[in-house]
Formats: C-alpha cells, sequence, structure tokens
C-alpha cells in the first residue's frame, strides 16, 4: 500500500471522529482554540492507537489467513464502509454534549476508532506500512477532528450524514483495489 492509498485511508477512517466532532462544536456552540486541540487529540490519538493494535493481532494471524489475506482486507474495509454509509442515513444523533472531560470524550474516541481496528487488521493482511499508516491516520483525524469542532461551532451539523457518506465511500474504494490488484496479481 502506497502513501497515496494510506492518506486516502487516513482521510476515509477519520470521517466518523470528524462527523461526531462537528456534533461537538455544535453543542460547545462558540469555537474555540482549546475545545478544537482537545478534541483532536482524544480522536487522533484513539485513531493511531487501534490500527497499530490492529495490526499486531493481524500479524498474530497472518498464517492462518495468508491465503485468503486480500478476501480478509476486502471484507473487513468493505464491511467498514458500509456500516458508515448507513450510519449517514440513520437519523439517530450523535453524543452532542458539550463536555471534553475524560467521561464524554473516552467513549465517543473508542466508539469512532473501532473501524480503525479493524483496518489495522487488514494492513498486516496486505503488508502495509504500519507506521506510515498510525502516522497519517492520527495526523489526519487531529486536523479533520479539530476542524470539525470550529465547523460544528459555526455551520451546525448539517455536514456530518455527508461526511460519513464520503467515509464510506472511500473505505469501500480501497477495498475493492485491494481486491482487484491481489486478483489480477493471479493472472
Amino acid at each position: 500500500m502506497g502513501i497515496l492509498e494510506l492518506l486516502v485511508l487516513a482521510i476515509g477512517l477519520s470521517m466518523d471522529a470528524f462527523a461526531v466532532s462537528v456534533c461537538k462544536g455544535l453543542a460547545i456552540g462558540r469555537p474555540s482554540v482549546r475545545g478544537s486541540v482537545i478534541t483532536g487529540l482524544w480522536f487522533g490519538f484513539f485513531q493511531a492507537l487501534m490500527p497499530l493494535i490492529g495490526y499486531f493481532v493481524g500479524l498474530q494471524l497472518s498464517s492462518l489467513i495468508h491465503a485468503i489475506d486480500h478476501w480478509v482486507a476486502f471484507v473487513l474495509l468493505a464491511a467498514i464502509g458500509i456500516s458508515m454509509i448507513a450510519e449517514s442515513r440513520s437519523k439517530e444523533d450523535e453524543d452532542e454534549s458539550p463536555s471534553l472531560g475524560i467521561k464524554a470524550m473516552f467513549p465517543l474516541a473508542i466508539a469512532t476508532s473501532i473501524d480503525a481496528l479493524a483496518s489495522g487488521i487488514a494492513l498486516a493482511a496486505v503488508e502495509g506500512n504500519i507506521w506510515w499508516a498510525v502516522s497519517f491516520i492520527g495526523v489526519i483525524t487531529f486536523s479533520l477532528s479539530a476542524a470539525g469542532v470550529r465547523l460544528g461551532a459555526a455551520a451546525g451539523s448539517r455536514y456530518k450524514s455527508k461526511a460519513e457518506l464520503a467515509g464510506g465511500v472511500i473505505l469501500i474504494v480501497i477495498a475493492l483495489k485491494i481486491l482487484i490488484e491481489h486478483l489480477v496479481e493471479g493472472i
């Protein structure tokens, strides 16, 4: 997986955190640098940590799944993408509490980074560079989450579903690319 693919993966994975950050910004009301940085740190850290954990779990399973690794990566990324698209269509609101404390942010950071855990397993399956991946994912998620708080405070939550939809589509495209590349190699 090249740098461009890692960049696209990072953007796709960060869309959940971005959408929740927009809601946080809406709840906070007034954009603040402090709120943006705290939200960015929570989401960026967990979005970087989870694929790292997933990668090492995936390495442990790699000998068992080597023959089907491309299918594993495809299924995991496509499932995450489909789930994000379904969430974009959901009428449920995310937690819009203005609190930036551990009780409010920890569950949100975990919930928005579960898909990153699965992507780490997929990265192990396709032998992706985990250090570049976690760096890209962490920095991009931090940046988009911090911007999301500011955007949410300024524009409200009207972009939440569009961000989730875009993230889902991006992950499905990456999943298809991995599958097609592997199938073409086999020909």
